[in-house]
């Protein structure tokens, strides 16, 4: 029998998107990231966020390095944005009970798309 994925084990797209509506009412109040989403439909980037969340997760949705990476070109984003991005992330896993090798793992996942996303 297949292992589940974390993305099965915490619930699929739902508990994901609770999750990602839990690290959005964190992130926007950041004096650091915040900004980076004043002008932004924040309805599409929740629903593109839920998706590679849920990606990291193991699930089914994924963006290719290159989309990643064309995504966030435009943007000034900074080692110093990205690690809040990551601690932000972190505190959303835990506060939705997802358990600590778990939130280690998916954090290893979001960690290895620094390259891709900081300019």
């Amino acid at each position: 029998m297949a292992e589940r994925t974390l993305y099965e084990k915490y619930g699929g797209f739902s508990q994901v998107s609770k999750i990602v509506l839990s690290f959005y009412d964190t992130l926007l109040d950041n004096d650091e990231v915040g900004p980076f989403f004043d002008d932004v439909d924040m309805s599409k980037m929740v629903d593109h966020q839920t998706k590679f969340i849920a990606s990291l997760l193991g699930g089914p949705a994924s963006y290719t390095d290159n989309q990643l990476r064309q995504l966030h070109s435009h943007l000034d984003i900074r080692d110093v944005h990205f690690d809040e991005l990551e601690t932000v992330l972190r505190g959303a896993l835990v506060e939705h009970g997802v358990a600590a090798e778990d939130v280690e793992t998916v954090v290893a996942e979001f960690a290895k798309r620094r390259p891709l996303i900081v300019g």
